[in-house]
């Protein structure tokens, strides 16, 4: 049983359970099941009983009482065990866990880095991000960007903000929280355009005339913007997510085409910090002169490195780049993730060198387990990540999954004068799963996911 599978369960628990005059709610569209917290058991758990017992007039534990009598009448359910104030910690038998593992890893493979996106044609929405142009807004904005489309379909236009010319020398010294800082120079505009890879020319050329940065509605949510994207997209090709005029459509029907104004959400990240004022003569460990500014920091660091020191963080956390994030070693957690990519990739060439390939099935094994659990929680971190418009929860994932990842992957090619087998085969496609998933991941939050390190 997949998570989307053991969701439908519950919700039909739910359903069962206000049929039968116990509980006096309407019943949720849908019910979100994840791996335990702390102090949880079991396969999976969920809230539902917290989330229905003001509606329903009752505690949470009574509702949980209630959905647990009807849970375990269902097919699939082992058992079910309410902690805490009220959650559902929901067991299932080995054979559906093992089928359900299995049609985990079919998806995953069938689905590659798009797993946990939208399906096609889902209702979408036309929005407008509104981001200060700084470094730390931009690769925000652009990730949400991708985020949104990739989670609901959206049709996204990212703004930025135009600031004056008047500011604070605190500000410029990134010190006021006040507004955002005033634009640099255009070398280092360039160089953001580079770093971003969004168009060169995104800067103001007077300090009170916004600059566009538009994202293609064509564009998939895994690739970068193009600078050749249309100044005004739209969630459908008939109509312009713009206020302008009603026109009429391209086929030249003489109906005219109501516009569609845009959902505008505004993305504010803490900027990064400045690097410590450098003593005169002073000069770094590689004989260069330390960086005086947060953007020349981020800029030494090369556009993956940047993007990660942005974004690891919670947006409201101060990020402070550092040459750490270029460091290959265990403390470095992008290199984590990005060196268990490497490591699964390098599986899958290691066992077509043996005769085998990947072949989904039933996998045992606690590392297994654990990095299943992580795997099934990817679509609902890419919709939580999404919802709050915040990138960090995505790259904490992509780690968790990495420290899963990494345990399970020193199991998967046989070892010795064993015989690849049904067994080695399950493992290395759970490890292909892995890698698509860390692929796909890196790939939202613009980062490069190399087969090689």
């Amino acid at each position: 049983m997949t998570p989307v599978e053991l969701s439908r369960t519950v919700l039909r628990a739910v359903r069962r359970a206000v049929d039968a005059g116990e509980l006096s709610v309407d019943p949720p569209e849908r019910v979100v099941v994840t791996p335990p917290g702390a102090g949880g058991c079991g396969d999976y758990a969920t809230n539902v009983a917290l989330q229905l017992a003001r509606p329903a007039g009752q505690s949470a534990l009574r509702v949980a009482d209630v959905l647990r009598g009807h849970l375990l009448d269902l097919d699939g359910i082992r058992d079910v065990s309410v902690t805490g104030p009220g959650f559902l910690n929901i067991s299932l038998r080995a054979a559906d866990a093992d089928a359900g593992a299995q049609r985990l890893v079919e998806e995953i493979l069938r689905r590659g880095q798009r797993y946990g996106h939208a399906d096609p044609g889902a209702p979408s929405r036309a929005v407008e991000l509104r981001c200060p142009r700084e470094p730390r807004a931009l690769v925000h904005a652009d990730v949400v960007a991708r985020l949104l489309r990739a989670v609901h379909g959206d049709t996204v236009r990212i703004r930025c903000v135009g600031v004056s010319a008047g500011v604070s020398a605190g500000a410029r010294a990134g010190v006021s929280h006040a507004g955002p800082p005033p634009p640099p120079a255009s070398a280092s505009v360039a160089a953001w355009a580079d770093l971003l890879a969004l168009p060169a020319d995104i800067s103001l050329t007077a300090a009170d005339a916004p600059a566009d940065v538009h994202f293609s509605a064509d564009a998939p949510a895994d690739t970068c913007p193009s600078a050749d994207a249309p100044a005004d997209v739209s969630p459908s090709a008939a109509a312009p997510a713009d206020l302008g005029p009603a026109t009429a459509p391209p086929d030249g029907n003489d109906t005219p085409v109501t516009p569609i104004t845009p959902v505008t959400l505004d993305i504010r990240p803490t900027p990064a910090a400045p690097a410590p004022a450098p003593a005169e003569g002073d000069l770094r460990a590689d004989g260069r002169a330390p960086a005086e500014t947060p953007e020349s920091d981020l800029l030494s660091l090369g556009p993956d490195a940047a993007r990660w020191a942005l974004l690891h963080p919670a947006p409201h956390d101060r990020p402070r780049p550092g040459r750490a994030y270029l460091v290959q070693r265990e403390s470095n957690p992008l290199f984590r993730v990005r060196y268990a990519h490497a490591r699964a990739r390098a599986l899958l060439r290691n066992a077509a060198d043996l005769g085998f390939g990947p072949e989904p099935g039933p996998v045992d094994g606690a590392a297994a387990r654990a990095l299943l659990a992580v795997l099934a929680d990817h679509p609902r971190v890419l919709g939580g990540a999404a919802a709050h418009r915040a990138p960090d929860r995505l790259a904490r994932h992509l780690v968790n999954v990495a420290d899963a990842a990494l345990p399970y992957l020193v199991t998967v090619l046989p070892l010795g004068e064993e015989k690849p087998s049904a067994a080695h085969r399950a493992r290395l496609a759970l490890a292909e799963a892995a890698g698509t998933v860390l692929a796909g991941g890196l790939s939202l939050l613009g980062i490069d996911a190399p087969d090689h390190l």
